[in-house]
């Protein structure tokens, strides 16, 4: 009983320090950033360096917000990844609905066309993009951005919803139908509801791409007017020079945003990723 009641404690300890180190891992990085976005240029370049601002400052804030581009620049992101947010999510729930819950001709093989599609490469459908906008007039405009991200963003958010609206009961449909209810109208009102979970999951997932997404925002827009704040984190990097204060002022007042919207709907998250899984 003894020897038990250890080796339940020394298993909990082994646990403990495994996540106590994990987090360490994983937050270093964004407190260097936090705390070096507090520091004046000398304390940035001292060695050894300093873990805690000996001088706290925010200048680098003032710079930032009030002699730069960047608010400007993270507006642009806001509208784009709002956008790409919800088409991703209509468009996802709409392809997803039938494929998870009705029957017909060559449904398996547009499931898996889905999969394909999500599977390919940012990198791989750079050019072909690229020409597409450019034929369209859109390059060097946030709708061309957007229509962009939704080539990644809408096959990941129909794979998922098509998982999770399997979890919901046929009976509840039949129960629609016999009602009167249209296909469209069972979606509205009996499906999409019991599913909220599920599509505010990958309504974020569609709003973090959009609002981290680099290589795109930096080729296909290049224009202030149009450009997002990744694009603009790039113009504080001036050949061999890196502004790293407001660096790292710009990368924690774009990081808040996403921060708070995973706090205010990490329930949703919870839910939605372990029902989405229970069936797949």
């Amino acid at each position: 009983m003894v020897e038990r009641q250890r080796t339940k404690v020394i298993r909990r300890t082994i646990t403990a320090l495994g996540i106590l180190v994990a987090l360490v891992w994983s937050l270093a990085p964004v407190y260097w950033v936090v705390v070096t976005s507090l520091k004046i240029p000398r304390e940035i370049y001292a060695l050894p360096p300093t873990l805690i601002p000996h001088i706290p400052t925010l200048e680098n804030y003032r710079a930032v917000l009030f002699e730069s581009n960047f608010p400007h620049f993270v507006l642009n992101s806001f509208v784009v990844a709002v956008g790409v947010t919800v088409i991703s999510a209509v468009i996802g729930a709409l392809a997803a609905y039938p494929i998870a819950r009705m029957q017909f001709h060559g449904r398996s093989a547009t499931a898996r066309l889905i999969v394909a599609a999500y599977l390919l490469p940012p990198s791989l459908l750079f050019i072909p993009l690229f020409i597409v906008l450019q034929k369209l007039g859109l390059v060097d405009t946030k709708l061309g951005l957007i229509l962009a991200y939704l080539t990644f963003t809408v096959p990941f958010c129909t794979w998922m919803l098509i998982g999770y609206f399997r979890t919901i009961p046929h009976e509840l449909d039949e129960a629609a139908r016999m009602d009167g209810a249209s296909r469209l109208q069972t979606l509205r009102s009996v499906v999409l509801p019991i599913a909220s979970p599920g599509i505010a999951v990958v309504a974020l997932f569609a709003f973090t791409h959009a609002w981290n997404e680099f290589l795109y925002a930096l080729v296909y827009v290049y224009s202030n007017d149009s450009k997002t704040f990744t694009a603009g984190l790039a113009g504080l990097v001036m050949g061999d020079t890196f502004i790293w204060g407001q660096l790292m002022a710009s990368s924690v007042i774009a990081i808040l945003p996403i921060l708070v919207i995973y706090i205010a709907a990490q329930r949703y998250i919870v839910e939605g990723l372990a029902v989405g899984s229970v069936k797949g």
